[in-house]
């Protein structure tokens, strides 16, 4: 990875080590089996050194071209079909010369591509608010929908019970995506186990086997209201399932382009773009923690 060979490596590290005096790996023998707690400080100093030499690279670019460039967000199949497409085209009004990429995949790709820098923006659950690398802020708060063919019998279950949905074949997203969790805690807490015939991360794929017959489907909520000519039926499920948040994650510390803040305060109007400025700028100790 560093085009150079392994003693060169290593002769570095010892003379840093000699330098500062202090021991930053763990060794066993001539294997380096993790870091000691100087070393893993150390490494957080480094993150940051590294982190700032990146901004002094990428000042005058921004200052040059604040208002034209690419906008990379890296987002869920379900907020990139549902939720952003208004979003967007106010945010494309406001800065005709920007190009929008969308990059769609699940939480955990969407957080390695922000630490990367591969992407400015991520729009994912609660895994983007819960890393220390970055800053998220709150966009809105949702629910899940069931799904049901036409003629259904749960159309005549009022009101709707755990209970009832765990009797019938159930069709959701995978483990890890759109408030999953949120889905199996509830059954947990009652103390079911739902028959999970199908899995799927994208909604209109459970929409589909949904309207085939395979299943009941449980979906978020901005994805069930269109439901084009499946002959399906929207069951409110709001009462049974806990919220989920969709945030708006960026690398901590690194300046973005004035559009970038923009974005932002587009998707949540109660942050101005000072106060996006400010939280993204802060250390992890002193973040500021906003409510919806």
């Amino acid at each position: 990875m560093l085009f150079t060979s392994q003693s060169g490596v290593s002769r570095h590290i010892r003379e840093l080590e000699d330098e500062l005096g202090i021991e930053i790996f763990v060794r066993r023998g001539k294997r380096l089996l993790g870091m000691t707690e100087p070393g893993k400080a150390l490494l957080a100093i480094a993150e940051r050194i590294l982190n700032e030499a990146s901004n002094v690279r990428r000042l005058a670019d921004l200052f040059a071209n604040d208002a034209s460039g690419v906008l990379t967000i890296a987002t869920t199949h379900t907020q990139a079909r549902y939720s952003l497409p208004p979003v967007i085209k106010s945010f494309r009004e406001l800065f005709p010369e920007v190009r929008v990429e969308l990059i769609q995949g699940t939480p955990q790709e969407i957080e390695a591509l922000l630490q990367s820098g591969e992407a400015d923006i991520g729009i994912a659950s609660e895994r983007l608010s819960n890393d220390p690398q970055l800053v998220a802020y709150p966009w809105f708060r949702w629910f899940h929908s069931l799904l049901v063919p036409e003629g259904h019998p749960l159309v005549q279950a009022v009101p709707l019970t755990l209970d009832d949905i765990s009797r019938w074949p159930l069709i959701t997203y995978r483990q890890g995506i759109t408030g999953r969790s949120r889905i199996d805690e509830a059954f947990s807490r009652r103390g079911l186990l739902p028959d999970v015939v199908l899995s799927a991360q994208d909604s209109d794929v459970i929409k589909t086997y949904v309207a085939l017959g395979l299943g009941i489907g449980l979906v978020a909520e901005q994805a069930s209201d269109e439901l084009d000519d499946r002959r399906l039926i929207r069951l409110d499920a709001r009462h049974l399932f806990d919220a989920n948040t969709v945030w708006l994650g960026i690398k901590r510390g690194q300046l973005q382009r004035n559009y970038v803040w923009r974005f932002i305060e587009l998707c949540n109007s109660a942050l101005s773009v000072e106060d996006i400025k400010r939280q993204a700028m802060e250390s992890a100790e002193a973040a500021i923690d906003y409510q919806i």
